[in-house]
Order: structure tokens, then C-alpha cells, then sequence
């Protein structure tokens, strides 16, 4: 089912009626609009004078919206979810709590490579030799422990972006660091949402583990569709947007990433239900009814 992503940046009061969002803008637009709150998957809030009443909160909050807040720099900072997300999630929490360390290596394995062979299609169509990346996922182990992902990691980084030679993948780093941040921060809502709804605990990783981290196993599960923000991003580099500030039009094209089309299992689907099917994989993993969680591919090379 298609969710909606709103997106609300000017100063705006939001409030609910029945089932219906209320957004009221104040003078000089002075004028009022409505959604249906079940249309609503994502709801970013990036305007200090932004208010939202409790009884929206609540209903936003029992309707599984994630709802984004973002700082004065426009930069994603927190992520409100539901305490209880599915009907049988005490059961499901100890399940997860309970996986065996040999699983969880094997579904990091899964996670790497499949991450490392999307990062090679993404790479191939800039004309590159990706001839190293196979080796990498080749060499892959049980949970990784050679480290092959941040081996492909720097050699996907130094050829990606073609004009920009000098560039490093940092968070605080130079352009277009800023588009990668923006647009990975909606893709681990995005991916913390189906694992709530999936009935699983976010903060409990497959691989990541930091005591600092609520968001441990979105972290994990999100690193296969990071390629999909990568593709925007040349995009937009593409497209001359050079800005070092996140301006609307650049949001306005990475909000889209929900809806970005997504090849699982054969099947193309919106990125936002893709990730939905990879969280109900993971939990059927984890009870023993499959072997192999079901992961995005970017394209098939040839």
C-alpha cells in the first residue's frame, strides 16, 4: 500500500479533525488544507515554528507514522515511533533478543554482499572497473569479519562521483556529504518503521551493537538500499545541483525516496514496501521458516 510523505517546512499549525491531518498555515497564506492520516507513512517537520497538537501526535503515533523533527540546520535529528508496533511484539522481542550468534553472522553476511553487489551495479554504469567489488563479496565471511565491506567501500567512494576525485564519505565532510545525510536519515526512518511494524526492536542489531545507538538494526538492515540515495545524489550533481545548503528543490527530489522503484525477489516494488518485505523476512529467519532474507538488487549485469 502506498504511504504519503509530507514534508513541511514553513511555519504551520497541525492539528486533527476525525481522521484527518489539519494543516493551517498562518497570514500571509492563511488558509487550511487536510490528509487522511491513514495515507501517512513519513511526515518530516523541518520549521522551528512548526506546532503539533497531542491529539495529531497520538493518532500520527497509533497510525505507525514515523515523524521526523530536524534541527536549525535542517538536518534530521529525531525519529518518533510507537511503542507497540504489532499484536504479537513481546513474543517477537524475545525471539529476536534470542537469535544465535551463528544466524545473526550469517544475516550480516547477507546484508554485505548484497549491499557490495548493489554498490557494483551503481559503480558499473559510470563506465568503471568493478571487477574488484566481485572480488570483495567473494570474499565475504560469516559476519563479516574480514571487514570486506569497508574494503569495497573505499573503492566504491573513490570512483562514484567522477568530477569530485578528491572526495570523502564522512558525515560532517565536504559536499555532497549533506545530500548523502539528508537522504540516508529518511532511509533509516523509513527502515525503522517496517521494523516496528514487522513487530521487531529497533536498538537490537544483527551486526551493530552500540549501546548509543535506538536504531542499531535499521542501521543494519538499511545498508543494501543506500545505493538508491548514492543514484540520486549523482543525479542531482548531474543535474548542477551544487549548493552547499540543503535547499527545497534538493529536498523535494530526495523525499521521493519512498517511492523510488526497488527489484526484490523479481518483483518491483516501492522502496518503502520493499523494506516492509525485508523486515518480514528477517523475522521468518529468525523463527527458522527461511534461510535468506529478502534484500533489494539494484540491476542485474550482465
Amino acid at each position: 500500500m502506498y504511504k504519503r510523505t509530507l514534508y513541511f517546512n514553513n511555519p504551520a499549525y497541525l492539528s486533527t479533525r476525525l481522521a484527518q491531518l489539519v494543516v493551517s498555515y498562518p497570514e500571509p497564506i492563511d488558509q487550511h488544507k487536510t490528509v487522511p492520516i491513514e495515507d501517512i507513512g513519513l511526515m518530516i517537520l523541518d520549521h522551528q515554528q512548526i506546532t503539533i497538537t497531542s491529539g495529531l501526535f497520538v493518532k500520527l503515533i497509533q497510525n505507525k507514522v514515523a515523524i521526523v523533527h530536524c534541527c536549525e540546520k535542517h538536518m534530521p535529528i529525531s525519529l518518533a515511533q510507537p511503542l507497540i508496533g504489532h499484536t504479537e511484539q513481546m513474543k517477537r522481542f524475545h525471539q529476536q533478543i534470542n537469535m544465535s550468534q551463528p544466524l545473526k553472522k550469517n544475516l550480516w553476511k547477507q546484508v554485505v554482499v548484497q549491499k557490495i553487489y548493489n554498490q557494483a551495479a551503481l559503480l558499473h554504469t559510470t563506465g568503471e572497473d568493478i571487477s574488484p567489488m566481485y572480488k570483495y563479496a567473494a570474499h565475504v565471511d560469516s559476519g563479516d569479519a574480514s571487514n570486506q565491506e569497508a574494503i569495497a567501500a573505499a573503492y566504491y567512494w573513490s570512483y562514484l562521483f567522477e568530477d569530485n576525485l578528491e572526495f570523502k564519505r564522512e558525515r560532517h565532510g565536504e559536499p555532497p556529504n549533506h545530500f548523502l545525510n539528508f537522504g540516508y536519515a529518511i532511509l533509516r526512518a523509513i527502515t525503522a518503521r517496517s521494523i516496528v511494524k514487522a513487530g521487531l526492536l529497533p536498538s537490537w542489531g544483527i551486526h551493530h551493537r552500540s549501546k548509543y545507538n535506538a536504531y542499531c538494526l535499521a542501521d543494519d538492515l538499511m545498508e543494501p538500499y543506500r545505493v538508491y540515495i548514492d543514484e540520486l545524489v549523482i543525479d542531482l550533481l548531474e543535474n548542477g545541483y551544487l549548493e552547499e545548503e540543503l535547499t527545497k528543490d534538493v529536498k523535494m527530489i530526495l523525499l521521493k525516496i519512498p517511492q523510488l522503484d526497488v527489484q526484490v525477489k523479481g518483483n518491483t516494488k516501492m522502496l518503502q514496501n520493499a523494506v516492509d518485505q525485508t523486515c518480514k523476512s528477517l523475522y521468518k529467519c529468525i523463527i527458522g521458516e527461511k534461510r535468506s532474507l529478502e534484500l533489494p538488487v539494484y540491476e542485474q549485469i550482465i
